[in-house]
């Protein structure tokens, strides 16, 4: 069979990357297994559950062997911690709730993963993500499309990456409805990683301790401050912003004659405010930091679908872009705990439009 190229695929060591190698080498293609050395637990290198520490690396380069396709293993910590870590970090001191999936994605695993596959002479970039590139007649384009796995769907973390890049990336995911399927390839192939668990931490906060890990990190330490009620009545204390996201219940510490939830974390006053659980609801938002990789005209308001969290349902939705370069988004339906630092990504139909930062 004549080659369809050469891919640089990434691998974590987990069941979705290791049968896209399979699935690819099946369909031609020659493959080259990279696994991105993005972070390790000084602490406890071994430790399990993560996407990037030395277990995973083992496993990748234990599935490459069995496949007979060369691995490599790239060191890509400095870029990782400029680039991810310090952004969440910094994301947190300004009383912001950040999503690092989606740096990852945009800066090393469609970024540096990309020009490492150009110096391999690698014609495509593949992982073992679920979503769906295709050429759109009705565009003229390649557009990225919602996976056929609707349930695990992961688009809404890959709305940041270059457009330029769509027509050079292969998800050979795309076509399965449900992870058993995935897990059954593996057990044909007598892949050890079957029925390996999948990762559902932050790679780099294993222990799930945001605190304690945003501790370690922060420059100055977090300070206590009130917790208030809309209209300014002090209710208790709070340890500090950090340890506060809008929508949350649980773990505030304070008495009141109804439940009450975090709706806002005002960095300007040091004070996590409080309301109802309808005080949660709202019908807009604005976001920066845009991206888009469907050509269509902005120029003009847009009905696109949105999604303001990777949970969440999407929602319909009135996109309109601003001089100031950000975009307003107005929902048909009250959308709840709208969160600053996450990403509201847009859809037509089931192609990705793009997507930004909730200001």
């Amino acid at each position: 069979m004549e080659s369809k190229g050469k891919v640089l695929l990434g691998m974590s060591g987990g069941v979705d990357s290791s049968v896209s190698a399979v699935l690819l080498k099946e369909a031609g293609y020659d493959v080259i297994g990279a696994t991105m050395k993005l972070w390790e637990d000084k602490e406890n290198p071994e430790i399990e559950g993560g996407c990037c520490n030395f277990s995973a690396t083992y496993d990748a380069k234990r599935v490459c062997d069995q496949m007979d396709i060369p691995h490599y293993t790239l060191n890509c910590e400095e870029e990782f911690t400029d680039k991810v870590i310090n952004n969440f970090i910094q994301c947190y001191e300004c009383a912001k709730t950040p999503n690092p999936c989606i740096e990852c994605n945009r800066y090393l695993k469609f970024g540096t993963f990309y020009r490492k596959a150009k110096e391999l002479g690698c014609d495509y970039i593949s992982t073992g993500h679920y979503a769906k590139i295709e050429y759109s007649e009705k565009y003229k384009q390649y557009v990225m499309k919602k996976s056929e796995a609707t349930k695990k769907d992961q688009t809404y973390f890959l709305y940041n990456i270059p457009k330029e890049l769509l027509p050079k990336m292969l998800f050979p995911l795309e076509n399965f409805t449900d992870k058993s399927d995935v897990r059954k390839v593996a057990e044909e192939h007598n892949l050890r990683v079957a029925h390996k668990k999948d990762s559902q931490e932050v790679c780099f906060i294993p222990d799930n301790n945001y605190g304690y890990f945003l501790e370690k990190n922060l420059k100055k330490k977090p300070k206590d401050g009130n917790i208030v009620l809309k209209d300014g009545t002090i209710l208790g204390k709070h340890r500090g912003l950090i340890y506060y996201t809008v929508g949350q219940r649980k773990g505030l510490g304070i008495a009141y004659k109804e439940p009450l939830y975090v709706i806002k974390l005002d960095k300007g006053k040091n004070e996590v405010v409080v309301g109802k659980e309808e005080d949660l609801y709202s019908k807009e938002l604005y976001a920066n930091d845009l991206n888009f990789i469907l050509d269509i005209d902005l120029t003009k308001p847009l009905e696109v679908m949105a999604k303001i969290r990777y949970r969440a349902k999407e929602a319909k939705a009135l996109m309109q872009m601003q001089p100031n370069g950000e975009v307003k988004v107005t929902f048909e339906e009250a959308q709840r705990a709208i969160t600053p630092g996450q990403s509201v990504v847009f859809y037509i139909d089931d192609v990705v439009l793009g997507g930004g930062k909730i200001l």
